[in-house]
């Protein structure tokens, strides 16, 4: 047989098992999360907060009990988490918070906060909405948009 063509066999089959591999490994870490989530939503409550200030820092920096950090795996411990510092009736605690809220919460304002535990889950405003942050565009839309605005005044300089 052709070396080339037991070669390729042998990759393509290293790629099957590595595939196979992969899809048990996801299912297992789906069901985990899902796990994960249900234990948060049964642990939920709402409270009204006052943030004071927000973050991305390391788990270290943050200020978070010691429990919390020795509960940690060793390899997520120098990672940067969300935090927002909030007053809580008479106590400043700090929080965690979820990378799709973040944005969401406002400084210096008071919302009403899904919190389970340590970790913010939601926001919404006490009085009205919040203000949703704009989109960062992304370096493909602002070219097309500076090519769109320069054919446009090309095209008004060409009239007169």
């Amino acid at each position: 047989m052709n070396p080339v063509l037991i070669v390729s066999l042998v990759i393509l089959a290293i790629l099957i098992i590595a595939l196979i591999v992969l899809y048990f490994l996801g299912k297992k870490a789906q069901k985990k999360q899902a796990e994960q989530q249900e234990k948060i939503d049964a642990m939920a409550q709402t409270v009204s907060i006052l943030v004071i200030d927000k973050g991305r820092m390391k788990l270290k920096d943050a200020g978070f009990p010691s429990i919390v950090l020795e509960s940690t795996p060793k390899y997520l411990r120098r990672s940067k988490v969300y935090v927002v510092k909030a007053k809580v009736g008479p106590k400043i605690m700090t929080f965690m918070c979820d990378d799709k809220v973040f944005p969401l919460v406002p400084v210096k304002k008071e919302v009403k906060a899904t919190v389970s535990g340590i970790y913010i889950t939601g926001v919404r405003g006490v009085r009205g909405p919040l203000e949703t942050p704009k989109k960062k565009k992304g370096i493909f839309a602002r070219a097309k948009e500076a090519a769109m605005e320069s054919a446009s005044k090309s095209a008004k300089t060409k009239k007169k």
